[in-house]
């Protein structure tokens, strides 16, 4: 690495650093007077408070880094414009594209960093704040968890469950189907119940599922029987309320693995997963939005007429509103199936590229 590089690179990290925690400070102080009033009314402790915007943290940095870094790429350049060192280094006979390389470099390092960030930190601080959003806040299960989870309890059986509260080990609109071993298309039996609660039938027993204020039905060829309860032992089975718990986090809430996983599970449950796969590819693809940044902010700043912070961070406000209009609009046409998962993923990130690398071939060497 030779001193130019050196220099560069010390300039871009402090100001990356420097754009970073402005946003994230900024993020913080608009979220705590947003949410100030529901944390009195609901007597929140101060350390419970602390540890909400700590675990919100991680999600402010996923989503303000790639900004961070273009507005570093933009402010730097633009200083070395500015103060007449970019033409020193051109007549010296350093090329745009050598001024990009330790640009770029540093981009895919915080790139790599942001893949982790983004499949194993996050998950769990999201799973912290929103365990305090639901118990402190008493935001609804249904805002905060995911509904209708299908799950396979051996080769025969089936079960929906509508929604699980983790307070009270309570499934909501549970249905258990039973298929025939020699057939798996014949159906034997089904039980549809409002309720299926983890819990002990009397004090000598253990706990275990009880479906409750529901019917059964028995198949047998062309005829079937129907029969309602109150309540009904389930009877044998392996699926626990820390499985449904786990199953019913949100994609933000799961790291790579546990996502794969479960979209495998949805896949063998015959559900339609383009939306879980668009959120899975998404994980991995935003991002390397630091790098695309990178490769489209910096000829664009070395392009440009000496011009004042101000007008960089109105370009870089204006740069991310489009990418990330962009991205959102091809998410929604990915999650009703008519756009390839993986390419609604990475689609943002090849458009903006695309320019980059025409902007970077427009600018004099």
């Amino acid at each position: 690495m030779t001193i130019l590089d050196r220099y560069i690179v010390k300039q871009f990290l402090t100001s990356f650093f420097f754009g970073l925690l402005a946003f994230l400070l900024i993020f913080l102080v608009i979220d705590m007077m947003e949410k100030l009033d529901d944390f009195i009314d609901a007597h929140v402790p101060a350390e419970t408070v602390l540890e909400y915007y700590i675990a919100f943290t991680p999600e402010i940095i996923k989503l303000m880094t790639p900004v961070a870094m273009l507005l570093a790429a933009l402010f730097v350049v633009g200083r070395l414009n500015a103060q007449n060192e970019l033409p020193a280094m051109k007549s010296s006979g350093v090329s745009l594209y050598r001024l990009l390389l330790p640009f770029t470099l540093v981009a895919l390092l915080v790139s790599l960093a942001s893949v982790y960030l983004n499949g194993w930190v996050l998950p769990t601080a999201n799973q912290k704040k929103l365990s305090i959003e639901r118990i402190h806040l008493r935001q609804s299960l249904e805002a905060t968890s995911r509904s209708n989870m299908f799950f396979h309890e051996g080769r025969t059986r089936i079960i929906s469950v509508g929604f699980y509260d983790t307070q009270t080990k309570t499934a909501t609109h549970v249905s258990i189907e039973d298929f025939a071993d020699t057939n798996l298309t014949v159906l034997r039996n089904r039980y549809d119940s409002f309720q299926m609660q983890w819990m002990k039938p009397d004090s000598t027993s253990e706990e275990q599922w009880m479906l409750n204020r529901g019917t059964e039905r028995v198949l047998s060829g062309m005829n079937q029987s129907l029969e309602t309860f109150s309540m009904l032992p389930v009877g044998k089975l392996s699926l626990s309320p820390s499985d449904i718990e786990k199953k019913q986090r949100k994609p933000d809430e799961m790291n790579y693995e546990d996502l794969k996983e479960f979209i495998k599970n949805q896949e063998r449950a015959g559900q339609d997963v383009s939306r879980w796969l668009v959120d899975f590819h998404s994980k991995l693809s935003f991002p390397f939005a630091s790098v695309i940044m990178v490769l489209f902010g910096v000829p664009f700043a070395a392009n440009r007429p000496k011009t004042g912070a101000a007008v960089g961070f109105g370009i870089c406000v204006a740069i991310t509103f489009i990418y990330l209009a962009f991205m959102k609009t091809s998410q929604v046409f990915g999650y009703n199936g008519d756009l390839n998962p993986l390419l609604t993923a990475w689609l943002a990130n090849i458009i903006f590229l695309a320019v980059g690398i025409i902007n970077l071939i427009r600018v004099r060497k």
